[in-house]
């Protein structure tokens, strides 16, 4: 029993945590958050904070879902660059995202919800629940008050994300200044608390807000003052039953004392709903998060609740198969209305009609077209929906094909990006290609350098007369020189190109440093040591000679076709003859570069003076080792 109770538990966790993982957000979010920092800080610190964040996304599309910590990651990486807190940089993402969706005409029902700010904190899950029909995969917060007075209201936050709390702070504050002209206004957290539902575990957080809310409570106040109606005389109850038949009239005990006439019909076959409790037969599926409770019916009554109602599955006959069968598949019937109180009889009544998409929905739940409110629209959205719904599918299918194929061809984008990258890197260095990519002339790369360090290396002793010895020579090559390429990044220096034989670098630029003849003199001892070890393929060993001189130099692009960053000036010349007279085996420098070397860290072997051509006598040194 404990290993049957272990494992269930693990399967839960389980599910739960793939739960959290399927929570995503549509673009538009983030489309804010990309729109305001490139306007505030510009677009090189948009790149930066994408980077940073790790995405892989410059720009987000509208209707496109992203993984749900998208944001979070670009707060922390915005923080980071901008020096601020994140969550100041949380609560500017709530700002602009009121500011953003103003352009696509969001702002207009948030106006319409009502005269007052406390209107529009009372309607926001209706909003919400509007919005998926536009945003069907989107997993909305429970936005709910529950205390309203002169100087403000309580609000209650659920949400299965968390880290939002700011984001919802600069959302609320930047709404009631742009749609409400409130000035003085301040949100404080009251409590931040977490529930474990059935299937989910929500974040509840309770707000106090403080605002001058006289006007809406003075308009509460005339809107409930007593009205007095002598001409009509009061009706049954079961009248307002028969005008909306599939209500529910709830007491305080949560028992129903009165049902719709409809909704009466719909469940003859199970037990009867008067007089039992609501929450045997209902499951509560919006507000999310809390339960049917009568304190929540009186205090969340401006608010579109959706009851769901529980099917029970039943067999009549054995031997009537076909019965089984419809029985066994009725589905469960969603209501959606609002709960009023009544005064009159101390109850709730649940206002309410079934919502239903198309025709074959009416058949899957056992309702028939004449079941619906004669003086209401359901009828027409019903017909409607079913001449429209095949179209909306289809063009709702297209549209996420789009999005698909456009997220495909982004990340196919950005690894031809990479390649190429990586293959003009491989020709002019990065710092360089980026300016000329900036826009800036070839000119604009000639630099010139104080002092520089240039290795030569001679690969010695490599003959070939037939095609077989000339294969021989060009593994053997790519064996060394491929060796020599991965050593490049380790010493930070700059392979220069490769002629024939020799291969050149070049310490100190273009990243220019103080070091470069260190780098370069460590690089050339690895270098002798390197060619020791390899294998190769048809020879037993390959000797080298390395030069290496320090100096002035100037370096550039050059060429259109098959574009190099190439050195020019005395010390290259000088560099290479350092190479051409030094011997297999050793690394020969000048004078130059001995004296950039600290004297304590390597071994020098002097050769007196050499006759350099071109240059004369001058005198050099083998570099041996480091010590």
């Amino acid at each position: 029993m404990l290993l049957v109770l272990h494992l269930t538990a693990i399967v839960l966790r389980s599910v739960w945590f793939s739960l959290r993982c399927l929570i995503k957000m549509y673009g538009m979010l983030l489309q804010s958050v990309h729109h305001f920092i490139q306007a505030e800080y510009g677009e090189e610190a948009w790149k930066e904070i994408v980077k940073l964040a790790g995405c892989k996304h410059l720009t987000f599309n509208t209707h496109q879902v992203y993984p749900d910590d998208t944001m979070a990651k670009l707060a922390e990486a915005c923080a980071h660059v901008t020096s601020a807190h994140v969550d100041e940089i949380m609560e500017f993402f709530g700002k602009c995202f009121v500011r953003f969706f103003s352009n696509f005409g969001y702002d207009v029902p948030i106006r319409a919800t009502g005269r007052y700010f406390t209107d529009f904190l009372q309607n926001v899950d209706n909003i919400h629940s509007q919005f998926c029909f536009t945003y069907p995969k989107m997993r909305s917060p429970s936005i709910y008050l529950t205390g309203i007075d002169v100087k403000g209201c309580d609000m209650v936050y659920r949400s299965d994300r968390k880290g939002f709390i700011c984001y919802i702070i600069g959302l609320l504050t930047q709404i009631s200044k742009d749609f409400f002209n409130l000035t003085a206004f301040k949100l404080t957290v009251v409590d931040n608390s977490c529930s474990a539902g059935a299937n989910r575990r929500s974040n509840v957080v309770k707000f106090r807000i403080d605002f001058d809310n006289t006007n809406y409570m003075q308009a509460e106040v005339l809107r409930h003052r007593p009205k007095k109606i002598e001409n009509l005389p009061s009706v049954p109850c079961y009248h307002l039953l028969e005008l909306f038949p599939f209500a529910i009239m709830i007491d305080p005990s949560m028992v129903m004392v009165g049902v719709g006439q409809k909704l009466v019909e719909i469940c003859s076959g199970q037990d009867i709903l008067l007089g039992q409790s609501v929450n045997d037969h209902f499951s509560l599926r919006r507000p999310k998060g809390i339960s049917i409770t009568w304190k929540n019916l009186i205090y969340l009554g401006n608010i579109m609740f959706e009851l769901e109602l529980l099917r029970k599955k039943e067999v009549k006959e054995k031997d009537d198969p076909a019965t089984s069968a419809s029985e066994s598949t009725m589905k469960n019937i969603l209501l959606k209305g609002q709960m009023k109180y009544i005064a009159d009889v101390n109850g709730v009544i649940f206002l309410c009609s079934p919502i239903i998409n198309d025709l074959d929905e009416l058949t899957e739940r056992g309702i028939f077209l004449n079941d619906l409110n004669q003086h209401g629209l359901g009828k027409e959205m019903v017909m409607a929906g079913w001449q429209h719904n095949s179209k909306l599918e289809v063009l709702f299918d297209d549209a996420e094909q789009r999005s698909l194929d456009l997220e495909q061809s982004y990340e196919l984008l950005d690894k031809w990006k990479k390649r190429s990258d990586e293959l003009l890197y491989s020709m002019i260095p990065q710092t360089v290609a980026d300016r000329l990519r900036g826009g800036n002339s070839r000119l604009s790369t000639c630099e010139t350098f104080e002092s520089v360090t240039i290795l030569f290396c001679e690969l010695v002793g490599l003959h070939s007369s037939t095609v077989e010895e000339a294969l021989s020579v060009v593994n053997c090559m790519n064996t060394v020189f491929s060796c020599f390429d991965e050593m490049m990044d380790k010493f930070q220096v700059y392979k220069v190109e490769t002629v024939g034989y020799v291969y050149m670098v070049a310490g100190g630029a273009p990243e220019r440093t103080n070091v470069h003849a260190q780098r370069i003199a460590d690089l050339a001892i690895s270098m002798v040591d390197e060619v020791k070890e390899l294998k190769y393929k048809d020879r037993d060993k390959v000797d080298i000679r390395i030069g290496i001189h320090s100096g002035p130099a100037v370096a550039g692009v050059v060429g259109i076709k098959v574009p190099r960053y190439c050195f020019f000036g005395d010390t290259v010349n000088t560099a290479s003859r350092m190479q051409s007279t030094s011997t297999p085996g050793n690394v020969n420098i000048s004078i130059d570069t001995k004296n950039l070397l600290p004297q304590h860290l390597y071994q020098f072997r002097s050769r007196g003076l050499v006759k350099v051509k071109g240059k004369g006598q001058m005198e050099t040194f083998f570099l041996t080792k480091r010590y």
